[in-house]
Formats: structure tokens, sequence, C-alpha cells
């Protein structure tokens, strides 16, 4: 049984239809890279998983059916957002952010500051008064701290300086590498998603395209449905 099930799934905005059927499939500790040009429905589908959007089709979650749950039934199971624009509680402190969703598991707060030991350095400073690549950071942990099964991140270093955008997908490769964590990523770096991820799986307008190996995804596939 596949952690994470979808099939032929659509959602909408009020009366508008944002998602045609997608199809995507995930395996406990497999990463996956969710990809198409902006618009296409990626952040949209990441909404419909955490039941953020109304959706329907096939959404399991270890086959457990998703339709119907809150948000935060969803998270309790063990789905853990880095969403888009990071969204941490600006007043708050690292340390604060960290515990807010905190759940038993082996991500503490030890294990995060191991993770990104600048969060660890600045464990008292208000959210606020981070970098936006430490607050990068700390959206990842705080994720993190919920000890999640799947973990998805929308756009993780978008907009960040280069060396930032280094230490994190460096993180991300020591999550592939010694956890059991299936990663869903969304991202424009297509030679950063290639070399952490397992497979891809490509929306154009809202709809699965391809999907297959990230070894088997091809300069025609990409120049197709993924540049510019």
């Amino acid at each position: 049984m596949s952690l994470l099930n979808l099939e032929n799934l659509t959602a909408t905005y009020g009366v508008s239809q944002a998602l045609f059927g997608v199809d995507l499939t995930m395996e406990e500790g497999e990463v996956t890279a969710l990809m198409g040009r902006n618009g296409m429905g990626k952040t949209t589908t990441v909404k419909a998983i955490c039941r953020m959007i109304a959706s329907e089709g096939g959404l399991s979650l270890d086959g457990q059916d998703l339709h119907g749950l809150p948000s935060h039934r969803v998270a309790r199971m063990g789905v853990g957002l880095v969403p888009e624009g990071r969204r941490c509680f600006a007043d708050l402190t690292v340390r604060e952010n960290l515990i807010a969703a905190a759940r038993p598991g082996d991500w503490t707060l030890e294990t995060v500051f191991q993770l990104f030991p600048r969060l660890g350095e600045r464990e008292g400073q208000r959210a606020v008064s981070l970098s936006g690549g430490e607050q990068q950071m700390l959206a990842i942990g705080r994720a993190l701290m919920t000890n999640p099964r799947l973990l998805i991140l929308d756009e993780a270093t978008e907009g960040l300086a280069p060396i930032v955008r280094q230490e994190i997908w460096a993180a991300l490769r020591k999550l592939r590498s010694e956890t059991s964590v299936a990663i869903l990523l969304i991202d424009k770096s297509l030679a950063e998603l290639s070399a952490v991820s397992d497979k891809a799986v490509i929306l154009e307008r809202g709809k699965t395209v391809w999907s297959g190996p990230m070894a088997e995804l091809g300069n025609d596939i990409t120049e197709r449905y993924v540049g510019v």
C-alpha cells in the first residue's frame, strides 16, 4: 500500500475548477518532485492534500481517505507542510516556533538544531528578526517537529541567496539518506531536484501529464512541460 495516493484528483476554488485529474503515488521514504510551469496546479495539489481546498477523486494517506477531514487532522496523521512564503510566527522566538506544533518522535529541538545549526545559535531570537534563509530553515524545522511521515515543501528555496539554498538542499539530501520520511518537493531548480528526487510528477493545466523515475526524465519532456 502506498503512503500517499492521488487518483484522478480534481479540485475547485468556489465555482472555478483548478485541478482536472492529478495522479500521484508516493512510498515511504521516497522523494518526489512535483513539477510544471507556474499556474499549472502544483500548489493547488498541495492544498488538496492538506485539505485546504475542496476536491474530489482518490486522495488517501496510508489507505485512509482524506476527504472530509479538517487540515489539523491531516497534520496529525503525519503530513508536515512547509508552505510557500514560510509563514513563521513573527513575534515568537525560534524555540517557540519550533515547539508550537511539536509532537513526540525523533525530531526534537536538539535534532533540528543539528540539521540547522543557525537555528540553535538564534534560539531566543524572534522570527521577525531572522533573515529570509533562516526563516525558511525555521519553517522546515517547525514542520519536522511534528514528526511527519510525509514532508511537503512548496518552493522551499525560492528567493534565497545561493549559499543558503545550498544549505537547504544539503539538509534535504541528509533527510533522504538518513530518515524514512517521504518528501514531496516543489522547486524551480531542475538540477537540484534531479540530484535529490527519486521520481517526478509533471502537471500541465491541472492534470498529470508525465510521471516516472527522475532518471528517465529527458530534455524533451522538461522542455515541453517545464521550460519557459
